[in-house]
């Protein structure tokens, strides 16, 4: 606002000022913004600097949802996801912030991140509301996400190939790379702890049972995902029916 209104006046910066606002540039600048943490952090963390094409031309072709989903699952949408599950858990559990207004006004900056994270490749998607863009989207998604990878498979092709990529930077790192890594991925089960003790069913009691019991619970989950995942790789097509059986347990 200064600059433009020490050079066009000060009645002219507002009126570029509410335009800016009105076409969403606070919700643009807070998305790149998420860019460059993401980027920034894992090249202090593992090394691997190299140039991110940004793709500076006006852009009027339509990306589809798979795309958008590959390009900025790990920098925003997991992100994100995991600041509004600790926004709901603040809201269901805090006792800092008591009323509706005091809770705003302590999360609302957090809440305007989130939603730019989560919804910021979609606003300024072209054509990215319109019906027949979102089947088509759906389709291509649906068929990117149940492909297999293997070698030679490329990210775009199949979700499993994607993976691997996202994850390559992990085996070339170095040991204290790996070891932030892991320090980092202890802040789960922060959450897993804060959350269990504050559920109706531990009613209060704060021993190490009830922080067990949860990872029992965990565990079982993951048991039963591997199951299903190494149930739809190797069984046949005459097991299909006791496999679907399984899965419905």
């Amino acid at each position: 606002i200064m600059e433009i209104g020490l050079e066009r006046g000060f009645r002219t910066a507002f009126g570029e000022m509410i335009i800016m606002q009105l076409q969403l540039s606070a919700v643009f600048f807070t998305f790149s913004l998420g860019t460059k943490v993401h980027y920034y952090g894992r090249t202090i963390l593992h090394g691997g600097a190299k140039y991110r094409a940004t793709g500076r031309g006006f852009v009027v072709r339509h990306e589809k949802f798979a795309d958008n989903y590959r390009m900025y699952s790990r920098s925003h949408f997991t992100k994100a996801l995991e600041l509004m599950v600790l926004l709901i858990v603040y809201q269901v559990y805090g006792s800092a912030a008591q009323g509706s207004v005091a809770y705003v006004l302590l999360t609302g900056s957090f809440w305007f991140l989130v939603i730019s994270w989560l919804f910021g490749p979609f606003i300024f998607n072209p054509s990215g509301f319109e019906w027949q863009k979102i089947v088509d989207d759906w389709d291509d998604w649906k068929k990117w996400i149940s492909s297999h990878g293997g070698i030679g498979v490329p990210a775009n092709k199949s979700w499993e190939s994607w993976w691997d990529e996202e994850q390559e930077h992990l085996q070339h790192t170095g040991f204290m790379g790996r070891i932030w890594e892991i320090v980092l991925s202890l802040r789960f089960f922060i959450y897993q702890y804060g959350i269990v003790y504050h559920l109706h069913v531990a009613n209060g009691d704060t021993g190490i049972m009830i922080y067990g019991l949860s990872w029992l619970v965990i565990v079982a989950v993951v048991i039963i995902l591997k199951i299903v995942s190494m149930g739809r790789k190797k069984f046949s097509a005459d097991f299909q029916l006791m496999f679907r059986l399984l899965k419905l347990l």
